[in-house]
């Protein structure tokens, strides 16, 4: 992608054109056939998508009944908000997903006074804020205005490396497994070998060929009859659970709390900041020029999207990091395989018996395949960062908040628990504190720059 210098480069330098990197273009049209193929691997790359709302379940002690209604509202979300952005408001291949932030926040707040129904209720109340906050509006429009920020490459590159950090914390562990889970630690390592095997290798291909395009797809199914050779799965369990899941209206109850709407607000900043950074590195890959306007067309759409699932019990969606690694591994940036994708979501969350089949997949391969990935957007957001001046205000603003967000992850739970609700919650999530630090110190050095312009 095309990388200007930043504001406090010594001249200013004008915008090159965006260089493709896709084989297929964002308004490139694929067949059917490829393009369920590619949703299916889509979804087969989103780590969180798959693994959240079984750890809600398990937090909050839910049913089985219940687990599975969140897997199927989730994915009826994720897919409302998909097919939204692919061909109405954004119109560029961003997969939208559940938001770790959020997955965060009701961990940490849903114990509490009035339970999930105030969490949840205090969810739909934030994001209805920004619903008004991010109206489309071409040129004086809130999230416009936050884009010329989040658009900078030193902003954008350091989100996105803040994120793909962050999301080490699943790579590599989960991998692993823990003691006494079944193929721990041989098994799981060796399915997880062979699957990031496969995927890296299929990779090397030429471009266009079938394998390469589904690299993800064929790596999981690999890993997964690797390890059900020597570890017992859940397969038989997908043929006994038909039904489907009809959408609740605040089927936890329903109250609202200040403070929780205000950990809820602050929690969907981050996430909206990260998208708009990924918006641009995926429109630049594509080649194509992205307006303020159509930016805030997105966030729209993803905070509209999160607000109505919250309503019935879904979390909040960002655009999803995994699929933008998957993206610069096919190089298929055609958004109509993304609207396939949230066609395929939409359906696959109203089916009981898909529910059981995502359980079925065992951990450390998705794990492994989320792995690569992972990589992959880290990579990217050396290469974003690449063309930036580095000067010593550049360095700065790089550096300390990327710092110190990560090493939020590294207080000692003792000097946690002592410390505010809202505090834990920014401290515990690189992606919330290291966008506030990000925005303040540019913020901070654009007006440093004005008085000394007017001295």
């Amino acid at each position: 992608m095309a990388v200007t210098a930043a504001a406090t480069a010594p001249a200013a330098t004008p915008e090159a054109e965006p260089v493709p990197i896709f084989d297929v273009g964002i308004d490139d049209k694929v067949k059917i056939s490829s393009s369920i193929g590619l949703g299916v691997q889509n979804i087969l790359g989103m780590a969180g998508l798959l693994i959240f709302p079984a750890l809600i379940g398990t937090a909050f002690k839910l049913s089985a009944t219940d687990t599975a209604y969140l897997y199927g509202v989730t994915f009826m979300t994720s897919g409302l908000v998909v097919i939204l952005q692919s061909v109405f408001l954004l119109r560029l291949p961003i997969v939208q997903g559940p938001y770790a932030g959020s997955l965060a926040a009701l961990l940490a707040v849903g114990h509490g006074k009035g339970g999930l129904g105030a969490a949840f209720g205090s969810m739909v109340v934030a994001g209805l804020i920004w619903c008004v906050l991010a109206i489309p509006i071409k040129k004086y429009g809130l999230v416009t205005y936050l884009s010329k920020f989040v658009r900078d490459p030193i902003i954008c590159g350091v989100l996105v490396l803040i994120l793909a950090t962050q999301l080490t914390s699943t790579a590599l562990p989960n991998v692993l497994g823990t003691p006494g889970s079944p193929g721990f630690p041989g098994m799981n390592l060796v399915s997880g070998l062979v699957t990031a095997l496969v995927v890296i290798l299929l990779t090397l291909l030429p471009k266009g060929t079938i394998l390469r395009r589904g690299a993800v797809l064929v790596a999981v199914v690999v890993g997964t009859v690797v390890y059900a050779i020597f570890e017992p799965t859940h397969f038989a369990g997908v043929v006994h659970n038909v039904g489907f899941t009809v959408p609740r209206i605040f089927p936890f109850g329903f109250s609202v709390d200040g403070e929780l709407v205000l950990i809820f607000f602050i929690t969907l900043f981050p996430a909206i900041a990260e998208s708009i950074a990924t918006y641009d590195i995926v429109a630049g890959w594509g080649g194509q020029e992205l307006s303020g306007y159509r930016v805030s067309q997105g966030v729209f759409g993803e905070v509209l999207g999160s607000t109505v699932g919250a309503v019935f019990g879904g979390m909040s969606t960002l655009a999803y990091p995994d699929n933008i690694g998957l993206l610069r591994v096919t190089k298929v940036g055609s958004r109509y395989v993304t609207l396939a994708t949230g066609v395929i979501l939409l359906v696959l969350g109203g089916l009981g018996p898909f529910d059981h089949l995502l359980q079925a997949v065992p951990l450390p391969v998705l794990a492994a395949a989320g792995t690569v990935l992972f990589g992959v957007l880290f990579a990217s957001a050396i290469d974003a960062l690449s063309g930036v001046h580095w000067s010593r205000d550049n360095l700065m603003l790089a550096g300390f908040p990327f710092i110190t967000a990560i090493g939020g992850l590294f207080v000692p739970p003792a000097t946690m628990k002592v410390l505010p609700q809202v505090v834990q919650l920014i401290l515990q999530q690189p992606l919330i504190l290291g966008t506030v630090l990000l925005l303040l110190m540019k913020a901070g050095y654009g007006l440093r720059r004005k008085e000394s312009s007017a001295s």
